[in-house]
């Protein structure tokens, strides 16, 4: 069913994203409107030490009132390449630069309200080169071997989407590593 874009309205801009309201029609002449949450974009990393141990960040998350461990990740600067803001973002996030980033994929985080992308990269090579963290950012680090990581994936306990998904595209490069 094809559908035209009648109006858009900006309704709110932020740091983060923004927020709009299209109104859409259907070919048969049905209307409805549908709430877009704008947003640049993202890069998610899987940090791998030569042991295959990952780097993960932990940090409080306001809108779920919780701490979570997640992979590190970062939106995209205005005109930024995924290509380029995958070394930054490792290098704020966890201290280190990669010296080889091998690209895994990339979803939309909720294809039904945002326009978000996420750039999935496994980071390796790493050698220490912290840059400053984000102002609004207050991480730990935290290093944990790899079978602990496939078991902590099995048994549920990472609750972000991000990091589930990361995980389950590195696991699938390694295995095609051999």
């Amino acid at each position: 069913m094809e559908f035209k874009v009648l109006t858009q309205k900006r309704l709110f801009e932020g740091k983060v994203f923004n927020l709009r309201q299209d109104t859409l029609q259907f070919d048969d002449g049905r209307q409805f409107q549908i709430d877009v949450i704008e947003h640049g974009g993202a890069v998610v990393i899987i940090p791998m030490e030569e042991d295959q141990s990952i780097w993960f960040v932990r940090q409080y998350r306001h809108p779920v009132g919780q701490e979570l461990l997640e992979l590190p990740a970062g939106g995209l600067n205005t005109g930024e390449n995924p290509d380029q803001a995958v070394t930054r973002e490792c290098r704020e996030e966890v201290g280190f630069a990669p010296g080889r980033v091998t690209p895994l994929g990339q979803t939309y985080l909720a294809p039904g309200y945002s326009s978000e992308q996420l750039h999935y990269y496994v980071a390796t090579g790493l050698q220490p080169s912290p840059l400053p963290q984000d102002e609004d950012e207050v991480l730990t680090t935290v290093r944990i071997p790899w079978q602990r990581v496939m078991d902590m994936l099995r048994n549920g306990e990472f609750s972000d989407a991000k990091t589930v998904v990361g995980l389950t595209l590195a696991r699938l490069w390694l295995e095609s590593q051999g």
